[in-house]
């Protein structure tokens, strides 16, 4: 058992949030790092706090305070410590490390000039004290050598990939800018999800991707039986230039999306949706592509452009059919890489437009290595055992 399965908040701690607010959250997070990491150490003695138990690898020895100045100021923490020794928490750092990221997002902005005094009081709010130039830049280069590191790690082989991007407002050359963040997610052959790396590029053009999809071989990407991703110009070029031999699974929400722009009226767009639906959850592909013809036909007189449409793209959206049946509602779309840009989104909400790439890249980057690592430590997504 851990943790997130049997932590509960103390209810008068829960009274307190809803009578003072914000004012509490500072014992609101000891309490639950606390707790986590009190967690861990009994994890790693395999008993609990006065067990007897004759798997118990070793002693409980008190707790040794560490102050950690946070968002919210100063909190001292209680960490376990245990009687042989060779033993810390992960659970401090980890709750910790996206939100100095974002912290150091916010101070660049304001020691580079670009801010306004509103976004200086935040930064002073969530740092806790007036954070200095040389601060920043030692606390900033510390941490691009880290992410350095995992962004440019060793991979290895990964049977499913997936492709996908989104947009942030960056500050280029005196103006604001909107970059392209490129990320690859892939699957491992143990069926656990990882994201295999990061890029903030000027567009989606062909260029950009290609250098992208380029470096993820060059780290040693290999074994790809399937590729997952939208239909976008610039990827498909580089896909096919990098990994021309591989099949491709073209994203089918993004197919049901691309198919209104060929409804002529409003009122049949519920009436495609469904017939595109049911090609989608046939059970094979040999039932896709009869539903398919029968759609192409159905719409040659009142939605000839749609029907023409239909038949050239939506067999892109049916490769995952020749993959386990277990597998494909996982398969068929990049859903799941797009719930990570929304992830990325709410955290970055509060720096709204960034002073320049490279914080952009640091803060991205630093949610996206704290959500792989959850993911690699987290239930396996694929179970490639005993799939049909």
């Amino acid at each position: 058992m851990t943790y997130r399965e049997d932590f509960t908040l103390p209810a008068e701690l829960v009274e307190q949030v809803q009578q003072q607010g914000l004012e509490v959250l500072p014992e609101l997070i000891r309490v639950i790092i606390n707790t986590a990491m009190q967690a861990e150490r009994a994890e790693h003695l395999k008993a609990e706090h006065y067990q007897h138990s004759p798997e118990r690898s070793g002693y409980a020895n008190g707790y040794k305070p560490k102050t950690v100045r946070t968002r919210v100021g100063d909190i001292t923490f209680a960490i376990p410590q245990v009687r042989e020794g060779g033993f810390y928490p992960e659970a401090l750092e980890k709750g910790l490390r996206s939100e100095r990221a974002l912290t150091l997002a916010l101070a660049e902005m304001y020691v580079q000039g670009v801010s306004t005094r509103k976004v200086k009081a935040i930064t002073e709010q969530l740092c806790g004290v007036n954070v200095s130039s040389s601060t920043v830049s030692q606390a900033a280069a510390q941490m691009d050598a880290e992410l350095a590191k995992w962004r440019e790690r060793p991979l290895g082989e990964y049977p499913y990939l997936f492709l996908d991007a989104y947009y942030e407002q960056v500050r280029e050359d005196g103006q604001v800018r909107h970059l392209a963040v490129l990320v690859a997610v892939g699957v491992r052959p143990q069926g656990k999800r990882e994201i295999l790396g990061v890029s903030v590029s000027l567009s989606e053009h062909e260029i950009h991707w290609r250098t992208f999809l380029e470096s993820l071989k060059k780290r040693g990407l290999g074994g790809v039986q399937l590729i997952t991703s939208d239909d976008h110009a610039g990827l498909r070029a580089a896909r096919l230039a990098v990994f021309g031999g591989i099949p491709w699974q073209r994203c089918q929400f993004h197919i049901q999306q691309n198919a209104q722009a060929f409804v002529p009226h409003k009122d049949m767009l519920m009436e495609v949706a469904d017939d595109i639906r049911t090609i989608f959850q046939a059970p094979d592909r040999a039932t896709a592509d009869e539903y398919l013809a029968k759609a192409v036909k159905k719409y040659e007189k009142t939605a000839s452009h749609l029907s023409e449409w239909m038949a050239t793209n939506i067999p892109e959206g049916l490769s995952v059919f020749s993959f386990p049946g277990a597998f494909r509602k996982l398969l068929r779309t990049t859903n799941g890489v797009e719930r990570l840009h929304r992830e990325i989104r709410r955290r970055a909400r509060v720096v709204s437009i960034f002073p320049n790439q490279a914080s952009c890249l640091r803060l991205v980057s630093a949610v996206l290595s704290e959500i792989s690592e959850e993911w690699l430590t987290g239930r396996t997504y694929l179970t490639f055992e005993g799939s049909t």
